[in-house]
């Protein structure tokens, strides 16, 4: 095993004290995801103040579809992640090699199947949704470039997702926040200025995202560390792929499926007029920023479970989502006031009609409360990702937002059901995730398949 000087981005979480390991881990990444979901919430923003409701409602639609496509990839790159973590715990520097040249010559290989399933399945995956004929074009341009320049977003998310496996969130965060006022700014000069409309927006966010792309890769390449790219080691390593593929791929289907089954709901909610479409659209993109920090924590204690799990200390490692939740609902509690006060005024930063308000605001008062059941499925599916035990935790998210969302939905709308019950669909879908989660965590089956004991 080779000696290795840990650059000062890195963060061994396999010592210290674990409340502030995970702050410090987690801010940066929230703040990270806050710019990278800032990409479609500017679309939206300017898209909904300078081309009207219709646009708003045409980038809302793109959601669940895009969410789809990148959920499958997604969950690939969090396999890898994973994998990658618990080597760099172990200090298994040439298996963790492997498993980065692995991960990128994979991600070249996604990146070349959904551009084309991408643009291939834009008007099938619009029609599955039921997409208003005053819409669904305006919907297809954009996912049509988006999905034409997807490479840079996938590029961007591995190679972040690589450096936050070895405990390095603060360096993606910089070239994040580059790229995302790059966005905002090439948003305003292509639809407020020039009027290109939708299909601005759409190439603002692909060529700021490329950007992203270029600044990780060019990083992994000038590395010194154990992590570094060579290109002339870029190749796949069966046994390697084998293993990323077994944790990967069940969060994939998790990730890909769940989003799909979005597209059913969004085919819902566009049974309903335009004003309520992008209110929805409005409370979709409000919902996504606030549950940004428990998606970090989440994150976070893959990886703290993942570092501690590979040096062999499972005590320290169930410590974590201890520590997770009880931050976890201070942070929701911060979130939730907030948005039940502001709920009407939030709504009209996007658009400002009063029948999109008033739409917006429903869904977000009606939902928000129930955020804290969220923070409980998404500290122990992160603990368990870290792990490495997906498959349980597939089934779990699977049962929950998938089965049992689509089944409530297709009772509430025989039943006649309005949008706010409809909406509740979110809901209902997380508290059920969170009750199993909480039962399987807490049985202790994936600590058998681990063969570790408790003391170290």
């Amino acid at each position: 095993m080779a000696f290795y000087h840990k650059e000062k981005h890195d963060t061994d979480m396999t010592q210290g004290s674990i409340a502030r390991l995970l702050l410090a881990f987690a801010i940066p990444l929230m703040l990270g995801n806050l710019f990278q979901q800032l990409y479609n919430t500017v679309d939206s923003l300017i898209v909904g103040n300078f081309v009207g409701k219709q646009a708003l409602a045409a980038v809302g639609c793109t959601g669940p579809i895009i969410n789809t496509l990148i959920g499958l990839f997604g969950g690939l790159a969090a396999g890898a992640s994973v994998v990658i973590s618990q080597y760099y715990g172990a200090k298994d520097w040439e298996k963790l090699g492997k498993a980065v040249h692995t991960t990128v010559m994979l991600t070249l290989a996604a990146c070349l199947v959904l551009t084309v399933v991408g643009v291939w399945a834009t008007p099938l995956m619009l029609r599955l949704m039921d997409t208003p004929s005053d819409v669904i074009q305006e919907a297809a341009v954009y996912l049509r470039i988006y999905f034409g320049g997807i490479t840079g977003l996938l590029l961007y998310n591995i190679g972040s997702g690589i450096l936050r496996a070895v405990g390095d969130s603060t360096r993606p965060l910089y070239f994040l926040i580059f790229s995302a006022l790059m966005n905002t700014g090439l948003d305003l000069l292509f639809v407020a200025v020039l009027r290109l409309g939708i299909a601005g927006a759409a190439i603002a966010t692909i060529v700021s995202q490329f950007i992203s792309a270029v600044l990780v890769t060019l990083l992994l390449l000038r590395s010194k560390e154990p992590y570094r790219l060579r290109l002339n080691q870029l190749r796949i390593s069966p046994g390697m792929l084998l293993r990323i593929c077994n944790i990967g791929i069940p969060s994939s289907l998790q990730m890909g499926i769940t989003a799909f089954s979005n597209v059913f709901v969004m085919g819902y909610i566009n049974h309903f007029e335009s004003s309520c479409m992008a209110g929805w659209t409005a409370y979709n993109k409000l919902d996504a920023l606030a549950m940004l920090p428990m998606q970090s924590l989440s994150l976070a204690l893959t990886t703290f479970v993942g570092q501690n799990l590979g040096a062999g200390d499972l005590k320290r490692a169930k410590a974590g989502p201890r520590y997770g939740m009880l931050m976890g609902m201070a942070l929701m509690l911060l979130i939730i006031v907030p948005l039940m006060l502001f709920a009407p005024q939030l709504t009209a930063l996007f658009n400002a009609e009063p029948e999109v308000v008033a739409f917006g605001t429903l869904f977000i008062r009606l939902c928000s409360p129930f955020y804290a059941a969220f923070a409980i499925n998404q500290v122990y599916s992160g603990a368990l990702r870290g792990a490495g035990d997906t498959r349980p935790t597939m089934f779990i998210m699977l049962g929950s937002f998938v089965v049992f969302r689509q089944l409530y939905l297709f009772v509430a709308a025989r039943l006649g059901a309005g949008p706010g019950l409809i909406s509740l669909a979110y809901p209902v879908g997380w508290v059920l995730c969170s009750a199993l989660l909480l039962v399987y965590y807490y049985r202790g089956n994936w600590i058998k398949k681990l063969n570790l004991e408790e003391t170290r």
